[in-house]
């Protein structure tokens, strides 16, 4: 069977962005959908770029960055504000995705994302994902408590490992059989993988 797997971190907005858009254009294409929650941070410090590179641009491109951000929630027509509290620690999110039942994983992904990039909520707090969660048909509590096991540290460990090692260098990224793509704005190039494209230089 044909699927995608898309490596995010709650910390990007673009990767909120594609979010947004990667369920619907699997089904379409009848490809499953893998979620690899990863720590960008942690990425970022492997390979040399700035924590957050937002910050190192320089301010015409930043406002820029920033417009463009606005533009594609609106061409996608999805409801965005930037957020106050950026860059934001995603590690309790990351590992509650981990943890959730994989039938119920689009749907936390989901709703913490419109907390964080939509809703200006902190996705820090205990109390904020127990209430995310919970919105969702989830066990909140248990889910939150979830993020101090030993398993799910290493398993949020282990997918940043696999997106090195396989040369994601931010988020979202997007592989589809050995092809790479990184950004939302990829997501017709992943569309196209899906119905067997392979680029030239490939």
């Amino acid at each position: 069977m044909k699927r995608v797997e898309f490596f995010f971190d709650f910390s990007s907005p673009f990767a909120y962005l594609a979010s947004t858009q990667i369920e619907d254009l699997a089904a379409r294409k009848g490809a499953s959908l893998v979620y690899r929650p990863f720590l960008l941070g942690a990425l970022f410090k492997a390979i040399g770029t700035p924590n957050v590179p937002l910050f190192a641009m320089p301010e015409p491109k930043q406002k820029l960055v920033r417009a463009d951000l606005h533009r594609w929630a609106d061409h996608w027509g999805v409801p965005f504000r930037f957020a106050s509290r950026f860059p934001m620690n995603t590690v309790k999110p990351l590992r509650m995705v981990l943890a959730a039942p994989e039938d119920r994983v689009s749907a936390l992904v989901a709703a913490v994302y419109r907390a964080y990039w939509a809703l200006d909520r902190d996705i820090s707090a205990d109390e904020v994902l127990v209430d995310v969660a919970t919105s969702v048909g989830l066990d909140g509590a248990a889910l939150v408590a979830a993020t101090a096991d030993e398993r799910m540290k290493q398993r949020l460990k282990d997918v940043t490992e696999q997106a090195e090692r396989i040369g994601v260098c931010g988020a979202p990224s997007f592989l589809v059989d050995d092809l790479l793509f990184w950004g939302q704005d990829r997501l017709l190039f992943v569309e196209k993988a899906l119905d067997g494209w392979r680029p030239k230089e490939s």
